[in-house]
């Protein structure tokens, strides 16, 4: 299964972005995608059409929970990668992934590549 960042599903859902080259490569594979629900609070804080919601919902599904094995996780993601201020969220959705054993596909490989010893897997367009 393959996660999405907030940015990769913001960016896919631009025309022939490099990133809606690879969604639509990833779907027509039968790649199973799924988002956090963490990433998509991000995503719904907009700004967003109707008709981006209803794409977006059809792409991912229903996002999967954040619960408590994921905010130890988080935490600790936030507290070994340097507390660094404004990174809460991206440790978030990179807990989401490892726990779902996901790779996680984001145009923002640098706010992620810290928690690849974690076992994030990163994938780009």
């Amino acid at each position: 299964m393959i996660h999405l960042d907030t940015s990769f599903l913001i960016r896919a859902l631009v025309a022939d972005s490099r990133e809606d080259l690879k969604l639509r490569e990833w779907l027509r594979s039968g790649e199973p995608l799924g988002m956090s629900s963490v990433a998509w609070a991000e995503f719904l804080c907009g700004p967003i059409e109707r008709t981006q919601l209803e794409l977006a919902l059809d792409i991912v599904g229903e996002p999967e929970p954040f619960g408590r094995r994921h905010a130890v996780l988080a935490a600790g993601l936030f507290n070994r990668s340097g507390r660094r201020r404004g990174s809460l969220l991206d440790c978030m959705i990179a807990a989401s992934a490892i726990e779902a054993e996901s790779s996680l596909a984001t145009p923002n490989v640098d706010d992620f590549r810290r928690f690849v010893a974690a076992g994030l897997r990163i994938l780009t367009a």
